[in-house]
Order: C-alpha cells, then structure tokens, then sequence
C-alpha cells in the first residue's frame, strides 16, 4: 500500500514539474513581430525589437535612362512621361522572369474588356507601357485591354500621335542605325525583309505619325509584357489583327 502510494506522489510531481516546464517555456518565448509595411507580402520574424522589423516591398524595376528620344520636333524624357487618361490598370507582376523565355506566355495579357475611368474618348488607343497594355477604349466606361512589348531600356519614348497608316503583312526596312547597333552584337540584319509569318512586324502594323513607331505583330509571341523592342509597340499576331479591325486612320493613339 505504502509502494502505490508512493508511486502516486512520484506521478503527480512529474506531471506539476512538466506543467510547470512547459509554462515556463510559452512564457519565455520570443515575441512574433509583423513588418509594418502593410502592402508587401508580412514577414514574420521571431526575437528582435518591434522596432527593428524588416521592411520588405516589391516594386516594379522600372528601367531609368537619360537617352533623349524624339517625336513631332519634341524632346521627351522616359521620366517625363505624363499620364494622359487614367485606365484602371493591374501591375505587371513583379515576381516575373526579368526576360521573356521562349515559348511561354503570361495570360495575364490576353484580351480582354475592362474598366476604364480615363477621360479618352471611345476609339482612342492609350498604351501604358509600364504595365504593358493597351486600351482601346469602348465607351461606358470600359476598354479593350491587349498586352503588349515595349521599347528596351533606352528606347522608351511617350507622346501622342494618330494613326498615319495601316498593312498587312507589312515588309520591313531596318533604320541603319539599328543594322550598326546589331552588328556590333554580331546580329547582321537584312537591308530589307518582305512581309510574311518570319518577318518581325508580324501581320499588320499600324504606323504613328511621321515616326518610325509601330504598333505591329511579332514573330516572337513570348516577348509580349516585357521591354524588348527599339520603340515599338508590339503585340501577338492574333491581337494586331483584332485591333486593326478594330481602328481606323486617323486613330489618336496616346503613349504614357
């Protein structure tokens, strides 16, 4: 009898010194601190001051640079570009390839009808090249939405011009300045190039003013959303022939 009891006491010790044990440990546990910053993904970190929670963003790399680039006797620089309409846009993610990888495609740049507040008139094309889309804008508030390329670092431009002309399957005359930048890459370009599926104007093209800017189809369709091109505007073969359809001469086009 004495044994059991014993056994019992030793029992009830064990679990109070547990209970005691694991109390101590919860009591002692190091504070769990949420970045202040409300709009970047929280992070969670164990120890540490609340003051001295990290703060982590993801923006956008914008590409900055200081070449001047020309249109209708202006000077316009890329950090001077001014937002004309104001179309609901959804940013390109962040998080994505920094280059195009051959075959594949974001969905997020496929056609589609969205909301626009900007104060464009219907029929009015604005390209946000930042996020990379253009908008032909419907009326009742809403727009077209397409993805598109834009101009490389360096080739950024923004303006505002009319659709001067449009072709189909147009050929192609590379700017002598581009045959000597590619050169000197090693990439020897044609003097000129009829129009068809492997020429890099794609299907149509839409020519902007007096400039040598295009809103064209491409022959490489997973370069749509991302800053490759020498200024042009480019979009998917089946994308450019909806909205060639779409537009006449004389369009405004606004670049932002």
């Amino acid at each position: 009898m004495l044994k059991k009891s014993l056994l019992v006491a030793a029992s009830i010790l064990t679990l109070v010194a547990g209970q005691v044990e694991a109390q101590d440990r919860y009591q002692n546990r190091p504070p769990v601190i949420v970045s202040p910053d409300l709009t970047a993904p929280w992070v969670m970190q164990l120890g540490g001051e609340p003051q001295q929670a990290r703060r982590v963003i993801y923006r956008q790399q914008i590409p900055t640079t200081t070449r001047k680039q020309y249109y209708q006797g202006q000077t316009v620089r890329p950090q001077a570009k001014r937002r004309i309409g104001a179309p609901l846009v959804q940013p390109v993610n962040a998080t994505r390839a920094q280059r195009p990888v051959k075959s594949k495609f974001d969905p997020q740049y496929l056609p589609q009808t969205v909301v626009y507040d900007g104060k464009e008139k219907p029929g009015t094309i604005v390209i946000d090249t930042n996020n990379r889309f253009l908008y032909l804008v419907t009326g009742n508030g809403q727009a077209r939405r397409y993805g598109v390329g834009v101009g490389k670092p360096g080739f950024e431009w923004a303006g505002a011009h009319k659709v001067t002309r449009k072709a189909e399957w147009p050929s192609w005359t590379p700017p002598k300045e581009m045959i000597s930048r590619e050169a000197a890459k090693g990439h020897y370009l044609p003097a000129r190039m009829d129009g068809g599926p492997e020429n890099p104007l794609g299907a149509r093209a839409m020519y902007l003013g007096s400039t040598l800017y295009r809103i064209h189809g491409t022959n490489a369709p997973w370069t749509i959303g991302y800053a490759v091109s020498s200024g042009c505007i480019r979009m998917r073969n089946e994308d450019v022939v909806d909205l060639y359809e779409r537009v006449n001469v004389g369009t405004k086009v606004i670049v932002i």
